[in-house]
C-alpha cells in the first residue's frame, strides 16, 4: 500500500474502509475484516462444540476459558488470511450483547485494547443486529423489511421500518427454537447440537406424529415452544408404557412441522400486516433446510423477495458483526472505551441514530 492508502479512512469518505469484528457472544470465537461494511475478506471461526458436546450444552465458565486462549491466535489468522496489518484497520466492533457475560467480556476487552491501542473508533454492536445484518453480505436490503430471527437463544419477528431502525412485533415467551430443537434432540438421543440431526431425520421420516400448535393469542407474534417440547417427551413416555419403541423420524417430522408452521404462518402475516416490502430469514437455525424451504415457498406465492445467508453466515460470525457495525460506522456513531458487555441487550435501543 502506498502512503495515501495508509491514511485512516473516515465516515463519508471515499477512501476503501476496514473493519475488524469480534464476536463471543457464546461458544465461537470469531474474528473477520471486511470492506466498506460488505466485502468479507476473512471470517475466521473456531469453534467449541467439540468441548460442550460432553456436557449437553454450553458451559459458560468453558466458553469464557476458550475464548481467552484462542483470541489473539484467532485476530492474526483474520488479519493474515484478509492480507491486511493492524495499521490498515480503521475500525474495531465487537459484540456488546446479548449473550453470556463472561463469554462476551473477553471480546470486549480485546476490543477495547485493540481500539485504545491503534486509536481506532470503537464500536459496540447488537448480535441480533448482526445476525439480521447477515444478509446485507449477499444481497441489498429493501426497507419495509421483516426480519425472521431463530437461533439457539432467541426467537423474534423484527421489523425493520428503515435502515438500522429495529421494531421487535414478537418474541419467544420462553424456549427460543434452538434450544427447543437441542431439548427435543436430547430426548431422542442426539448429541448437542441436535437441531441438524432433528432437520435430517425429519427430511427422511416417512409417517408424522402430529403435535399441537401453540398460536397465542389470535393478534399476537409471539412465540412459545415449551409445550411442543413436552408434546414430544409425552409420546416418547407413552411408547415406553406401553411396551413399544418410540417411533423417532415421525416425532422428529411432527416437531419440524410444528416448529415451522407456526413461525413461518406468524412471520407471513407480520410482513403482509406491515407492508413488508421483503422477508430476511435470520439466525443459526435459518440453517434448517425444512424451514428454508417453507419459508421460501411462502414467499414465492406472496411475491414477496426473500433473503437467507448462506449456511456459513448463519451460525454465529464475526462478518455479520462487521456488517451491523457498518450501519454506526458510516453515521460516526461510536462507542466510548467504557463500553460494557450487555448480557441483556435491547435491539431497539441499539437502533441507529441518524
Amino acid at each position: 500500500m502506498n502512503e495515501t492508502d495508509n491514511q485512516a479512512a473516515s465516515p463519508g469518505s471515499d477512501k476503501p474502509y476496514y473493519i475488524l469484528a469480534l464476536e463471543t457472544s457464546c461458544d465461537e470465537t470469531s474474528v473477520a475484516v471486511v470492506r466498506g461494511g460488505r466485502e468479507v475478506l476473512s471470517n475466521v471461526v473456531s469453534s467449541q462444540i467439540d468441548t460442550h458436546r460432553q456436557f449437553g450444552g454450553v458451559v459458560p465458565e468453558i466458553a469464557s476459558r476458550k475464548h481467552v486462549e484462542v483470541m489473539t491466535i484467532i485476530v492474526e489468522e483474520a488479519l493474515s488470511q484478509a492480507g491486511v496489518s493492524l495499521t490498515d484497520i480503521d475500525a474495531i466492533a465487537v459484540t456488546q450483547g446479548p449473550g453470556l457475560v463472561g463469554a462476551l467480556l473477553v471480546g470486549v476487552v480485546a476490543a477495547k485494547s485493540l481500539a485504545m491501542a491503534l486509536e481506532l473508533p470503537l464500536i459496540g454492536t447488537h448480535h441480533i443486529a448482526g445476525h439480521i445484518y447477515a444478509n446485507a453480505l449477499v444481497g441489498d436490503i429493501e426497507y419495509p423489511a421483516l426480519a425472521l430471527v431463530v437461533s439457539g437463544g432467541h426467537t423474534e419477528i423484527v421489523l425493520l421500518e428503515s435502515e438500522g431502525k429495529f421494531r421487535i412485533l414478537g418474541r419467544t415467551r420462553d424456549d427460543a427454537v434452538g434450544e427447543a430443537y437441542d431439548k427435543v434432540a436430547r430426548a431422542l438421543q442426539f448429541p448437542y447440537p441436535g437441531g441438524p440431526y432433528v432437520d435430517k431425520l425429519a427430511q427422511s421420516a416417512e409417517d408424522e406424529i402430529v403435535l399441537p400448535r401453540s398460536w397465542l393469542e389470535p393478534d399476537s407474534y409471539d412465540f412459545s415452544f415449551s409445550g411442543l417440547k413436552s408434546a414430544v417427551l409425552a409420546e416418547i413416555n407413552r411408547s415406553r408404557m406401553k411396551g413399544e419403541s418410540p417411533d423417532f423420524s415421525a416425532l422428529a417430522r411432527g416437531f419440524q412441522q410444528s416448529v415451522i408452521d407456526v413461525v413461518t404462518t406468524k412471520a407471513m402475516r407480520a410482513a403482509a400486516a406491515f407492508s413488508a416490502r421483503q422477508v430476511l430469514l435470520c439466525g443459526g437455525v435459518a440453517a434448517n433446510r425444512g424451514l428454508r424451504e417453507r419459508l421460501a415457498a411462502l414467499c414465492e406465492e406472496a411475491s414477496l423477495p426473500l433473503l437467507i445467508p448462506p449456511h456459513k453466515l448463519c451460525t454465529d460470525n464475526a462478518a455479520m458483526i462487521a456488517a451491523a457495525a457498518d450501519l454506526k460506522w458510516r453515521r460516526g456513531e461510536f462507542s466510548s472505551l467504557d463500553l460494557k458487555a450487555e448480557p441483556v441487550f435491547s435491539l431497539e435501543d441499539w437502533s441507529v441514530q441518524g
